[in-house]
């Protein structure tokens, strides 16, 4: 199958290079795209900075694609590969102990996958699985707070196959004054949302310490 696929920059990225890049954002080191051209140019700016959306299209045909919006994944595997490549700031004993039980009991393996397709995780998010970590939320709002801002699924591109099949089209310039506030709109709304959300507490919800004391697993049909 062919794919159309964007990439925010603040430049043109006529070829993308397998090895470059940040090995800490959420899926580790990849090229980042989006199917969304809108998303990539919000992506793509600061306040006060342009960007460019670069407009890809690449053959997925024969790629072992890992698609963590599967059913064969739940929100407690995103969240383990997050931790696995992200730094996380845990200021408690619960949230650290919660990092190794995820990690032990919600492996993902990335080692032969070309693409990874699964959510995004800005500072906004970030933040939603930290609280999480921490005991202030359930796994039922972790998952609904992941679509809040419809941030999108994030397509990375993480093998050499994967880069060799990726094929520049254009560069489409996106101006910071028309898309830093639907960017800063879209978090806004999100954390808006969030914190009505988090002030309700769940009477026998799955919170992560419960979730470690019944030592629940990937093959329990209540995460």
């Amino acid at each position: 199958m062919r794919k159309t696929v964007f990439h925010g920059s603040e430049r043109v990225i006529k070829k993308p290079i397998f090895g470059l890049g940040k090995p800490y954002n959420d899926y580790g080191l990849g090229f980042y795209c989006t199917e969304d051209s809108d998303l990539a140019k919000e992506w793509s700016v600061d306040e006060n900075r342009d960007g460019f959306a670069n407009r890809y299209e690449i053959e997925t045909e024969g790629l072992r694609i890992l698609n963590l919006e599967s059913p064969d994944f739940c929100v407690l595997h995103w969240l383990s590969l997050l931790l696995s490549n992200r730094e996380f700031e845990l200021d408690t004993a619960l949230a650290a102990d919660a990092r190794d039980y995820i990690l032990e009991k919600f492996p993902v393996d990335t080692g032969r996958v070309d693409i990874i397709t699964g959510w995004r995780a800005d500072d906004s998010y970030f933040t939603f699985a930290r609280n999480f970590l921490s005991g202030a939320i359930t796994l039922t709002k972790l998952g609904e707070a992941m679509r809040l801002g419809k941030l999108g699924t994030q397509f990375v591109l993480k093998s050499r196959k994967a880069f060799s099949r990726i094929e520049f089209k254009e560069a489409t310039l996106a101006k910071a004054s028309d898309w830093f506030a639907l960017k800063k709109g879209r978090d806004d709304e999100a954390r808006r949302i969030y914190r009505d959300m988090r002030a309700k507490r769940e009477r026998n919800g799955l919170y992560i310490t419960r979730i470690m004391d019944e030592e629940m697993t990937a093959d329990d049909l209540r995460v």
